[in-house]
């Protein structure tokens, strides 16, 4: 009988420990690469048995996926209007949640970036000018709306080089395969850069493009995922804000 109730309590522990602990993949733009390493390893602390997988890359390529039922939970958007298309199609749940606005900056691991404006990204010292493939990166999109309304984009297209998203823009240029581009500034401020023999940039101004409305939705599948569920409370937390400040987005106000 006592071993009875024992194993009967130990099936038990192990409904709740299930019921506690879970898993959920979450895709985003890899301009969050550095900001959610740290708030993931945040939320660990206090969600050790959460098992979390994070996937970085393009905002316009996870959307197609998801369209498709690529088995994602969360989705963390650089341009709020792709969560918004998921919402609508039936693809996502819930109202998509405002995070974070993105800046762009102009950066270079060659030559002082402090010392780069969109007045002088011309020069013929510049061969390769990297930015995020615009059809399907924010980052993209916005950088080429900055040069289009410096009134250089035709003066720039012959140098122009694609990264696949802001992060592989970025490694570009860490790697010398452009001489200067236009990147996050969020990767701008990430240690690796920060740490490099050319950690200056300059911050475009940003009434020179949209706004860089970042944005986060539950997917469908993820509808009954408490431990997504749980992730997508903790972004509203003082120690993610901290976070994400720290990497220089701009936060939204609580009530939003």
């Amino acid at each position: 009988m006592v071993f009875t109730k024992l194993i009967a309590g130990s099936v038990l522990a192990c409904v709740s420990f299930a019921a506690m602990a879970g898993e959920a993949t979450i895709v985003a733009a890899a301009d969050l690469k550095f900001a959610m390493d740290e708030i993931v390893k945040s939320y660990k602390q206090a969600h050790a048995d959460d098992a979390l997988k994070v996937i970085y890359g393009s905002s316009g390529k996870f959307f197609t996926q998801i369209e498709n039922d690529a088995p994602y939970d969360l989705f963390f958007s650089a341009d709020i209007r792709f969560p918004e298309k998921l919402v609508s199609a039936g693809k996502a749940v819930g109202i998509p949640k405002l995070y974070a606005i993105g800046r762009i900056v102009l950066w270079s691991n060659s030559m002082d970036a402090s010392q780069l404006n969109l007045n002088n990204v011309t020069d013929s010292a510049i061969r390769k000018f990297a930015i995020a493939s615009p059809d399907h990166a924010p980052y993209g999109a916005r950088a080429k709306e900055a040069l289009i309304s410096a009134g250089i984009w035709d003066n720039m297209r012959p140098k122009i080089v694609n990264g696949e998203n802001i992060g592989h823009t970025t490694q570009m240029i860490e790697s010398g395969a452009a001489d200067a581009g236009i990147i996050a500034l969020s990767l701008a401020l990430s240690p690796k850069i920060k740490g490099s023999a050319h950690p200056h940039y300059t911050l475009i101004d940003d009434r020179l493009h949209e706004p860089l409305e970042q944005a986060y939705v539950l997917t469908k599948r993820a509808q009954d995922n408490e431990t997504a569920k749980r992730f997508a409370r903790y972004m509203e937390s003082q120690q993610v804000r901290s976070i994400m400040d720290a990497y220089g987005f701009v936060l939204p106000s609580n009530n939003r």
